[in-house]
C-alpha cells in the first residue's frame, strides 16, 4: 500500500522500513498534544513483556500489514483515537524483550491524532494508567526499567526536549 492510499497524512520524507522475510517488527507512535506534552501508557503489572513499565502506543506488525498500517491500527486499538498524520520517523530500534519472544525490530514515529485526548479508551486489561509527559516528567518514564533500557524515555525526551 502506497502512503497516498492510507487514511491519514504522511509527511514528505518519512522513512518507512520494509520488514524482511522472517523478521518480527513492531511499530510505535509518540503522540503529542498541542501543548507539546507526549502520551504514554503504563503496561499492567501482569504483562509478560515490560510489565509495569511506561510505553508509547504501538505493537506488532501483523502478517500482510505494512508498518504504517500497523501504526494506524495500534493507535485506534490502544487509545480509541484516530491517527491523522505521521510527522516524522524517529528511528529504528532492535531489541530482545524479556518475554522470550526473540529479536524484534521497531520503527517509531512522531504522530498526530484526533479524538478526546483527555479520555483515551485504554485497553484496561493491558494498561493500568496513562499520562502526558513534558520535560519535567521524563524521569518517571524510567520506572521499572533496567539500566540501558530507556527506549521509551529517550524517544519522548527527544521530542519534548529537556
Amino acid at each position: 500500500m502506497a502512503t497516498r492510499d492510507l487514511p491519514f497524512a504522511v509527511d514528505d520524507g518519512v522513512h518507512v522500513p520494509a520488514p524482511g522475510v522472517g523478521e518480527v517488527w513492531a511499530v510505535g507512535g509518540v503522540i503529542l498534544r498541542p501543548d507539546g506534552r507526549a502520551f504514554a501508557q503504563k503496561r499492567s503489572a501482569d504483562r509478560r513483556l515490560f510489565a509495569d513499565c511506561w510505553d508509547i502506543v504501538g505493537g506488532h506488525v501483523e502478517a500482510g500489514e505494512s508498518v504504517l498500517e500497523a501504526l494506524g491500527r495500534e493507535v485506534e486499538e490502544e487509545t480509541g483515537w484516530r491517527l491523522t498524520r505521521v510527522r516524522r520517523f524517529l528511528g529504528t530500534a532492535t531489541w530482545t524483550g524479556d518475554d522470550g519472544g526473540g529479536l524484534r525490530h521497531e520503527a517509531d514515529y512522531l504522530v498526530e491524532v484526533e479524538g478526546d485526548l483527555g479520555h483515551p479508551a485504554l485497553e484496561w486489561s493491558k494498561h493500568s494508567a496513562y499520562d502526558w509527559f513534558g520535560p519535567g516528567d521524563l524521569a518517571r518514564l524510567k520506572e521499572n526499567r533496567g539500566a540501558g533500557a530507556f527506549l521509551v524515555h529517550d524517544l519522548i525526551a527527544g521530542v519534548v526536549g529537556h
